[in-house]
């Protein structure tokens, strides 16, 4: 009986990983077509002719390097931002008792509810009377911002499964708090420091409403507002604009190749300490 349920479920699993590969493939397929093959029709899913200077020119064509440069500085800005607020936060919620902590954590999480849009006048608002209207640390606070409720949340939930025990036997043998928080309890909530960090970096590198609304100059732009160069009042650079977005997504597959590893590693020590 359940070999014939396998004979099903082995051919809906490739069959899901199809539908949802598929806009890769459309993605690839169109970066490495020539310009009158994106507009062929009927449409040519496999290039007749494979075009590899797309991702040349777009290099040569426009400042991607200044592009990428720009969003790897304000996710990384973001991301060390978030964690230096998220982790006492994080740390604060876990183990510390003080009153209406429930009410804090829940209006914590309402405020991850409201869409970003909601408050972006405001925000510009706030950045214009700052004076960082078309700067990069502008974007590094707004989305260190709008990632640290969820953050608080997430690696709340880690250190609140870290036992207690191995924070007060460090503090028995001399450990000061801050200590036993750097040597013992983040080692073993190594899993869930490497998950918050995944998860802000990915949003602060795919960030586009708030670039869009503070940044104007064309040196400050981050990778995902310079993709709108190929996007022309009359026509649209497919082949540029997929070559481009296919670059993007490489600097986030290679993090979590790297990280994968030290998230499998943080995971065996937390169970070996456990």
């Amino acid at each position: 009986m359940r070999r014939r349920n396998l004979y099903f479920v082995y051919p809906l699993i490739v069959f899901i990983l199809l539908v949802l590969l598929f806009p890769f493939f459309v993605m690839v397929s169109t970066a490495l077509k020539p310009l009158e093959e994106v507009y062929a029709t009927p449409p040519h899913w496999i290039p007749r002719t494979i075009r590899w200077a797309n991702f040349s020119d777009i290099w040569v064509k426009y400042p991607m390097g200044a592009y990428f440069k720009n969003s790897f500085i304000v996710a990384l800005g973001a991301t060390l931002v978030n964690m230096a607020f998220c982790i006492p936060a994080a740390y604060a919620v876990a183990r510390l008792r003080f009153r209406s902590k429930s009410f804090i954590m829940y209006l914590i999480l309402v405020v991850q509810m409201f869409s970003p849009i909601i408050v972006v006048i405001s925000l510009f608002k706030i950045i214009a009377r700052l004076g960082l209207l078309n700067t990069l640390l502008s974007l590094i606070l707004t989305n260190s911002v709008f990632t640290l409720t969820f953050s608080i949340w997430l690696l709340g939930g880690y250190f609140r499964n870290v036992p207690k025990e191995i924070e007060e036997a460090a503090l028995i043998d001399g450990c000061t708090r801050l200590q036993a928080i750097v040597r013992v309890l983040l080692p073993v909530a190594m899993p869930g420091v490497v998950t918050t960090i995944i998860y802000t970096f990915i949003t602060a590198w795919n960030e586009f409403m708030f670039a869009l609304t503070f940044i104007q100059s064309m040196d400050k732009r981050p990778l995902t507002l310079g993709l709108y160069n190929f996007i022309g009042r009359w026509t649209v650079q497919w082949q540029y604009l997929m070559a481009a977005a296919l670059l993007a997504l490489l600097p986030v597959v290679i993090l979590f190749f790297f990280i994968e590893r030290e998230l499998v590693h943080g995971l065996a020590g937390g169970a070996v300490k456990g």
